[in-house]
């Protein structure tokens, strides 16, 4: 049996009908509950999805990307790659204002970049972590009195999509702050401000004069319980809950209030193994270091009886880090077989001891973020504890314990997250693992199969020839790679009958066209 080292309470098997005292939202206003907290709102820190969603209405960006994979201005107007791939040139709309009232000019946008690869700031977030390690950022520059250069150390067919992901942020603001004091007041170039932050509570954004939005206010709340988020739904006081619970589906979509939007997302939740040499001197870490104990333990967890047991849906396992319609086609998912699980574990190495156990190892997680997380997390510490591992379960609250061990790379020797993806490239799936020392390689991977590979997608002259690279990149990954493949996860959104609201695949909660019916 896996031991359990601390969980907190899990989702309730019912929805609870009391709810608090919170008024129902006026007519200019938007309410979303959110299953967990942020942290942040520094741009240049954020490092998760629920804390971009909030962060994307106060800060814009110079493209954005649209759910169906296409790029389009916002900031900047027009866009021009230089011969060599290896200069974007961006020319900003005029007239821009920054949240302080100052007019936002290339020196800005040239600022937001610089600003997070500044090494003596030290950001882990998105920006830093995964778009520049991904496209080889290298500088950014004001030309003139409307263009932003973005400098890059190599060609990458994807870097318009990437560059599109850095939040514009107001220099002279941020340049008299301190880190601390910028984490909770973001100077943005959005169409919201941010009005009031009740850490662990609500976040308050206001609409700023002028702004092409449905709604002059968007609440964002933090309610952690799935049962209440339901309640809340149901009561009025919401519009809008992410997470709904499989087992709350039902009665919301017959309270004649709201109902349940599901939508096949793009997220890929897995097992990470921690590859690092401090994980290796831990308890299992050393086990896992051999590419046959992981492919062996790929056969141990039956992922669609997880799927359909307990986020109710039916699922075909992933194969690798690439979404469907972009994933190597001549891959099968690994079965569910713990006779080949324990026969491979043997070959490797690892028989069972006269207690039965092979090795122990530490599993960790964070609760509330993910659908039905801390039950899923328990299915796979049994199902690993099945084929002889004595598995140390560790569920962590999610936003000020799990997060800092995730962005540190210091998660496992076994952990449990979910890497948001994207149908339009599968190169941007990937780029989680552009480089070895990538903010997104909690695994510390090395493997130069796939990273010496780079290099050949960017020297690449065809579609077809980045094509073969992938698939042989991909094929890799499913043999050796560091991630126990889960499932994409299905995302279901409450939606109050009050509002006009069509959620995206890629948990890009975007309020801006949201509308009352």
């Amino acid at each position: 049996m896996p031991r359990l080292h601390h969980l907190l309470a899990a989702g309730a098997a019912s929805v609870v009908l009391t709810t608090g005292a919170f008024a129902q939202p006026a007519d200019d206003t938007i309410v979303v509950g959110l299953s967990a907290d942020i942290n942040t709102l520094d741009p240049s820190a954020i490092a998760s999805r629920d804390n971009s969603n909030i962060a994307r209405h106060i800060f814009g960006t110079l493209f954005t990307m649209g759910g169906d994979g296409v790029a389009r201005p916002e900031l900047a107007n027009t866009l021009e790659i230089s011969e060599d791939g290896m200069a974007y040139v961006y020319t900003l709309n005029e007239g821009l204002t920054c949240h302080d009232g100052e007019a936002l000019t290339p020196e800005d946008a040239a600022y937001s970049f610089n600003r997070a690869a500044d090494p003596e700031n030290a950001f882990t977030g998105n920006t830093p972590g995964f778009v520049f390690s991904s496209i080889d950022f290298q500088s950014a520059e004001a030309l003139d009195d409307l263009r932003v250069q973005i400098n890059l150390g190599a060609p990458n067919p994807i870097a318009f999509g990437l560059i599109a992901e850095v939040f514009i942020h107001c220099m002279d603001s941020y340049e008299a702050m301190s880190l601390d004091e910028a984490s909770g007041n973001p100077i943005g170039s959005g169409p919201y401000r941010l009005a009031e932050w009740r850490r662990g509570s609500e976040v308050v954004l206001e609409a700023v004069e002028g702004a092409d939005v449905g709604f002059q206010n968007i609440i964002w709340r933090i309610i952690p319980e799935a049962s209440t988020r339901s309640a809340e739904l149901m009561a009025g006081n919401v519009d809008i809950i992410t997470n709904v619970a499989p087992d709350q589906m039902e009665v919301i979509n017959a309270s004649g209030v709201a109902e349940v939007n599901p939508i096949q997302g793009t997220r890929r939740m897995y097992v990470g193994f921690n590859l690092s040499d401090t994980m290796a001197q831990e308890p299992g870490g050393d086990a896992i270091q051999d590419p046959a104990v992981r492919r062996a333990l790929q056969y141990a967890v039956d992922v669609p009886t997880i799927c359909r047991q307990l986020l109710n849906f039916e699922c075909e396992r992933m194969t690798g880090i690439v979404n469907p319609p972009n994933a190597n086609p001549n891959i099968e998912p690994y079965p569910y077989d713990p006779e080949t699980a324990e026969r491979l574990l043997d070959e490797a190495g690892w028989p069972r001891g006269d207690d039965g156990t092979r090795f122990s190892i530490r599993f960790q997680a964070g609760q509330g973020r993910y659908l039905n997380d801390a039950n899923v997390v328990q299915a796979i510490a049994q199902y690993l504890s099945d084929v002889g591992l004595d598995v140390e379960l560790d569920i962590m609250e999610w936003s000020s314990v799990y997060i800092p061990l995730i962005r540190e790379r210091n998660a496992g020797p076994l952990y449990f997250i979910g890497s948001g993806g994207a149908l339009w490239s599968p190169l941007y799936d990937m780029t989680d693992l552009a480089t070895v020392d990538a903010g997104t390689n909690y695994t510390h991977w090395d493997d130069p199969r796939w990273f010496d590979r780079w290099a050949d997608i960017a020297a690449a002259e065809s579609e077809e020839e980045v094509r073969t690279i992938v698939d042989e990149m991909l094929q890799v990954f499913y043999d050796d790679g560091p991630w126990l493949h889960l499932y994409f996860q299905p995302d279901f959104y409450g939606v109050s009958n009050r509002i006009d609201w069509t959620p995206r695949p890629d948990e890009k909660v975007y309020l801006f066209n949201a509308t009352l019916n």
